[in-house]
């Protein structure tokens, strides 16, 4: 793994555990480290992309409690309700 992409994931594994509210801390710090270095590129692109959206919406969107607008509709967050739904409550 490139330099560069080895201290972009570090700050993206951060930042995941870093958002603003406990329960995002929790459930997105913990898809990031189980899953953040297996993703494309283009993956951490719009994984990226995603944590740079307002918390409460994230949280309503990975639990369901809210559709996920079309933008973000997409196999990244496919990934991320999946390991909510399936994963976190186990972790």
């Amino acid at each position: 793994m490139p330099a560069a992409m080895d201290s972009r994931l570090k700050r993206l594994l951060f930042r995941a555990h870093h958002m603003g509210s406990n329960e995002n801390d929790i459930l997105f710090g913990g898809f990031a480290e189980r899953y953040l270095a297996r993703l494309t590129p283009e993956q951490v692109d719009r994984f990226e992309a995603l944590i740079a959206v307002n918390d409460s919406d994230l949280f309503n969107w990975v639990t369901a409690k809210e559709a996920v607008p079309p933008e973000y509709d997409h196999d990244v967050m496919a990934l991320l309700k999946h390991f909510v739904q399936n994963e976190a409550a186990c972790s």
